[in-house]
């Protein structure tokens, strides 16, 4: 059965687009290969259809060749005139007839043909008689000479040489394509290719390439006149370089970089179809997952080696064989089949009429073979003298402004050194998908086409305090158009990567608090400026310390900062912060974290803090000794730091006038007593520890106008406690009192009671002397009556009643003036119970309220 070239030529189909992965040696082995198996196919076919070998007894049985075959001829006669079966002239031949055995008329009938036969032979005496070999074969005994002569007498290799050139060649091609086809490469292999062709035709890489060729020629024209168009940059690098920096803050590591400035570019090239950014970014994230799939293993680049190892041991196997059997293709052949009893010869003479043709297209395929084999040779040169499994982008880097373009390895490396082979400009364009500098310029494009002045104007909301807030939250970068929000007074940025503050910040004349949480901030050095002269709160959540800007401990006007992360280290006690002492104006200081000691950087801030606030997330604070050289404290915030006593250090703040220790494990404060050395201690809070006694000492702090105990384990509250002439405010609630001491009447400045979720059953009548009382908080007790004397609370705003067991409430609390119905905390029932003269006025004064706020 016959096959097409076509079909044959199949074999070597390898999809177009990997062409690309195929270097010039790959390709001219291909068409070598191409041209060996057409060699092949036309050997066979001349072999198929005319190959035969024609075949001759030897001379030298001529003498037994011309005798007579008793075997072969039973019956002798003296038949003359007949015919030779091989020369085809009359050859006379005397054979006797026995002729005793027949009648005498058949005797005589042969008498006379043999006088006329003889007549015959004498007529032909006088011409020349044929000169060739006297054989006695028919044609049918040629013809299985020829078959017997065909196998035993030709070479192997003179009757297999085309099917073994055949399958040479499709071994060859198999070689030359396996790692398209291996599974394990071909996955890669496609999957490269493809996002090879997407980033060579996507419209971003040109109009990234078009942006970087403006760049550097509006920087040759800068270098030329030397003016720079934009300022240079704040940086979080750690070095310091000393460029721009002044010598007073030299510790800070904070470098104004002076890279190539980014020039403005044409609107045509920084406008980019929203599809085609879709596809370009999808396209950034397609080569990372691959760069991180591919770069960790080097197998292609070895299977690689081992089919061209394979293909180079071919090529020397076949031309060290064939070579040995060239000699072995001959025209003439001697041939002896064991025929001798069928045909009366033993040897003979054959001749192979395909030789002469195998002879030149065995010459043309070892040269073939060989300008292959070089071929292969250079290609292992190539392989094993190229660092392959390394590729940099050193040359790209230099011809663009994305020099943060990584080198790359292994099986990566090694497919785009195959592509450079084809052509370069592949690599190049790829390379601009690697670089972060091209990914931020891309979302930096679509973040501005997306986020317009418009959009951001109806996200701008008014906060509590009555200022103009924008929140922005998981955008990929801060959009330009929030710069020309010129009356934002609060910006907050969260999860947003790339944050940059340029020389256009400096427009927002308004703005003076920053949220940045979890944003990696960097600001121009003109940005920068404006920034250290008007921002005055800064908020900066963060995962590690070095996460905070370093242009933060820059801002000599700020007067409040917030930290919000780690900032102690578990391989380093000491932490991290960067000095503060250019901080000269800073007033509050918050550090939400899990310290385990004070940063020493914050005594710098000493001369000038007035509120500093821990929030310790349980974290145990063990040293507080750097506390007493702030004696400009006046609020002190120490929450969830695990403290079991109040430290020695605060008495030592002679200053302080808040104090906070909020959710510790307090069960003690015998020390209370050396608060009375803290003049102008007015607010004392010690509320969620576990607080089970208050100790009589408390009557000697004077100067306390503020106490919270509530959220602790107290059972009783001592009389001392009401001897507090200035206290205004007592908050006992969510305790375990049982009784409210009469001395509670003492405090005639009391203004704000809280005493719910205890255990009261009474209230005592001196309680309502406190006749300055606006807020009274009694719920959830066990009080069973409400005395008619709250009547006498006529600056009462607010009541709680609760969760207790009232009956009812007394008619006089009408006569609580200032009480409206929004203040009034108590059961619907109770309420509805009152007379309804004391309701009416209740509401009536609530909607009266109610309508003059409109």
């Amino acid at each position: 059965m016959m096959f097409t070239l076509t079909e044959v030529a199949s074999l070597n189909d390898i999809q177009p687009t990997y062409r690309i992965l195929k270097p010039w040696w790959d390709v001219f082995m291909d068409y070598l290969g191409l041209v060996m198996l057409m060699l092949a196919i036309f050997a066979m076919t001349m072999q198929i259809t005319k190959d035969q070998v024609a075949c001759l007894p030897c001379l030298e049985d001529q003498e037994e060749m011309s005798g007579p075959k008793p075997s072969s001829f039973p019956r002798q006669s003296t038949h003359e005139g007949a015919s030779n079966a091989v020369g085809g002239a009359p050859v006379v031949t005397t054979v006797p007839f026995v002729t005793k055995d027949l009648p005498d008329e058949a005797v005589h009938e042969i008498h006379v043909a043999h006088q006329h036969t003889a007549g015959l032979t004498e007529k032909y005496a006088n011409q020349p008689q044929p000169t060739g070999v006297k054989t006695n074969l028919d044609y049918q005994q040629y013809i299985f000479i020829n078959q017997i002569c065909y196998h035993v007498a030709l070479p192997w290799y003179s009757k297999y040489f085309p099917y073994l050139t055949l399958i040479h060649t499709l071994v060859l091609m198999v070689s030359s394509n396996f790692w398209f086809k291996y599974p394990k490469t071909s996955s890669k292999i496609e999957h490269f290719v493809s996002i090879l062709g997407r980033c060579f035709e996507s419209p971003w890489t040109t109009k990234a390439l078009s942006e970087t060729a403006c760049e550097d020629s509006e920087e040759s024209k800068q270098r030329f006149t030397g003016t720079s168009s934009v300022p240079k940059q704040v940086s979080l690098e750690g070095k310091d370089d000393g460029t721009g920096v002044n010598s007073s803050t030299p510790m800070l590591g904070v470098k104004f970089s002076a890279d190539k400035p980014i020039a403005e570019v044409p609107s045509s090239m920084t406008i980019l179809d929203k599809k085609d950014g879709e596809q370009a970014k999808a396209l950034f994230e397609k080569v990372r997952k691959f760069r991180a799939h591919v770069e960790d293993s080097d197998f292609i680049y070895k299977l690689y080696v081992a089919q061209t190892i394979v293909k180079t041991v071919k090529f020397i196997l076949i031309l060290s064989y064939t070579s040995t059997f060239m000699a072995k293709i001959n025209f003439k052949h001697s041939c002896e089949p064991d025929v001798k009893q069928l045909t009366g010869y033993r040897k003979f003479f054959c001749t192979h009429n395909m030789a002469f043709m195998l002879n030149k297209l065995l010459i043309s395929y070892m040269a073939l073979i060989l300008i292959y084999g070089m071929a292969c040779l250079y290609s292992l040169f190539w392989v094993f003298r190229r660092p392959l499994k390394e590729y940099s982008f050193e040359k790209v880097r230099e011809e663009s402004s994305f020099s943060d373009i990584p080198d790359v390895k292994n099986d990566f490396a090694f497919l785009l050194h195959m592509v450079d082979q084809y052509d370069q400009l592949y690599s190049k364009r790829f390379g601009v998908f690697l670089s972060e500098v091209s990914e931020n310029k891309l979302r930096e494009i679509s973040l501005n086409h997306e986020w317009t002045f418009e959009k951001l104007r109806q996200l701008v909301t008014r906060n509590a305090q009555d200022q103009q807030e924008l929140h922005l939250f998981m955008l990929s970068g801060l959009p330009n158009a929030v710069f020309d929000l010129t009356d934002l007074e609060v910006l907050k940025l969260e999860l947003i990567p790339e944050v940059r503050f340029s020389a256009k910040v400096s427009q927002m004349t308004t703005l003076q608090e920053l949220h940045l949480c979890h944003c990696p901030a960097k600001v121009e050095q003109t940005g920068f400026a404006f920034l250290r002269d008007h921002l005055r709160c800064l908020h900066v959540k963060f995962t590690d310390v070095a996460e905070i800007p370093n242009w933060v401990y820059l801002l000599r006007n700020l007067r409040e900062l917030n930290l919000i992360g780690n900032l102690s280290s578990e391989n380093n006690k000491m932490i991290g912060l960067e000095s503060m002492r250019d901080l000269r104006h800073l007033k509050t200081l918050c550090l939400k974290s899990n310290l385990t000691k004070m940063p020493t950087n914050i005594t710098e801030l000493s001369q000038h803090l007035i509120k500093l606030v821990v929030h310790n997330d349980g974290t145990k604070l063990l040293v507080l000794n750097s506390l007493k050289k702030m004696t400009s404290l006046i609020e002190l915030e120490l929450y969830s730091c695990e403290l079991e006593r109040i430290p020695h250090a605060i008495f030592s703040l002679s200053n302080l006038q808040e104090l906070d220790l909020k959710s510790n494990n307090i069960r003690t404060i015998e020390e209370i007593i050396s608060f009375q050395h803290l003049k102008r201690l007015t607010c004392l809070k010690l509320w969620h520890n576990k607080i089970i006694t208050i100790p009589p000492s408390i009557g000697q702090v004077k100067s306390l106008e503020a106490l919270h105990l509530s959220h602790n384990k107290l059972e009783m509250l001592p009389p001392a406690l009401f001897t507090l002439p200035k206290l205004r405010h007592l908050d006992v609630g969510h305790n375990s009192i049982t009784v409210l001491p009469p001395d509670v009447g003492l405090l005639h400045n009391l203004q704000h009671l809280a005493i719910n979720c205890n255990k009261l059953e009474v209230l005592p009548k001196p309680l309502f002397r406190c006749t300055k009382l606006k807020v009274l908080w009694l719920g959830h007790n066990a009080l069973t009556v409400l005395p008619e004397a709250v009547g006498q609370l006529v600056q009462l705003t607010q009541l709680e009643l609760r969760g207790n067991c009232l009956d009812r409430l007394p008619a006089l609390l009408g006569n609580c003036r200032m009480l409206r119905k929004s203040g009034l905390v108590v059961e619907d029932h109770l309420f509805d119970a009152l007379p309804v003269e004391v309701k009416e006025s209740i509401s009536r004064e609530t909607n009266v309220s109610f309508t003059s706020g409109l």
